[in-house]
């Protein structure tokens, strides 16, 4: 490893448990921050609710840490707008967010338009498909940028099960092997082009919080490379020591297909592309096969090659801060 990803990581790799929730909660009346919690869902019925009962439960009522929650709503066509209200969520719809500029599918899509319905110095983002969900997920990421003014974001970073099946094993080596993705194309990415940033733990997580002045200055890619487009885009803008990463356990939820995270891959490998050469790829398709009665059949997906600006830009977003 890199001698300054080995020094980052001793220094900017934490524990949930390394800032007590009364230090994080005195820093936090200290500076006058404030802090919103988004959580992007698409079909998420079974677990959305849940994960915003806890985060107001102990967040919100318990101790003021967490001023907003804003679910938005991609697109489900099951009950996950009625559950996420009824848990005392703001839900807002992708599409009614900026509708001068047509929405197009992918969670970049959604975390880039939420920065638009929500109003916290502070934007902590959490997955909706999370299992047993803890409210250390947000208290830990949000903690060293409440409590070091030199950190502007947090991943989180934790252990994966693949697959409740995996526990019956006698073997104890189960606990990582979750994040295929991550182990197969971002890894390998990170560490071959951008090796200071080896030392995250979770590069492709969907948990993470970050300053509002840094978000706004960033490009999202609309889909699946949304995360690591804004780990290598900001460690260009603010550096490395800029970046955190806490560990806040074990993060279960609900896994994908391995086709589906063929496409997540290649979505990955062309959001890392365009940041080595902002080039064109020859053609951003990805073929996959599947079975059917007649033999392997081809399944021809497009690629997310589509990026949105940086908020900053967007005479909308000026404007409501000039407001």
């Amino acid at each position: 490893m890199l001698k300054e990803a080995e020094a980052w990581l001793a220094t900017r790799s934490w524990s949930v448990t390394d800032r007590p929730l009364h230090r994080v909660l005195a820093a936090k009346r200290a500076s006058g921050q404030t802090v919103s919690v988004v959580l992007p869902a698409l079909n998420e019925q079974e677990t959305v609710g849940d994960i915003v009962a806890v985060i107001r439960h102990d967040l919100m009522r318990q101790v003021p840490l967490v001023d907003e929650i804003v679910v938005v709503d991609s697109g489900s066509t099951d009950r996950t707008s009625e559950v996420a209200a009824a848990a005392g969520a703001r839900v807002v719809h992708r599409d009614d967010i900026l509708p001068r500029i047509p929405a197009v599918p992918g969670k970049g899509e959604v975390l880039w338009r939420s920065l638009l319905v929500t109003t916290g110095d502070i934007v902590c983002f959490i997955d909706a498909d999370l299992k047993e969900f803890s409210s250390d997920f947000v208290s830990g990421i949000v903690g060293p940028l409440l409590t070091d003014p030199g950190v502007d974001l947090v991943k989180a970073m934790y252990d994966r099960p693949l697959g409740t099946e995996l526990h019956s094993l006698a073997s104890g080596k189960t606990a990582g092997q979750g994040g295929r993705v991550t182990e197969l194309m971002a890894r390998p990415l990170l560490n071959m082009h951008w090796p200071q940033l080896a030392g995250f733990v979770q590069p492709l997580g969907g948990e993470y919080a970050a300053r509002r002045s840094l978000l706004e200055q960033l490009p999202f890619p609309v889909g699946y490379g949304v995360e690591l487009g804004m780990l290598v885009d900001a460690l260009h803008l603010v550096g490395l020591d800029a970046l955190a990463q806490v560990d806040v356990g074990v993060r279960k939820h609900r896994h994908q297909d391995g086709q589906a995270l063929g496409r997540m891959a290649a979505a990955i490998y062309r959001t890392a592309q365009l940041r080595l050469a902002r080039g064109h790829m020859i053609r951003p398709a990805l073929t996959q096969f599947e079975r059917s009665a007649d033999g392997f059949e081809p399944r021809t997906y497009s690629v997310d090659t589509e990026e949105r600006p940086p908020m900053a830009e967007i005479a909308e977003y000026a404007e409501r801060k000039v407001a």
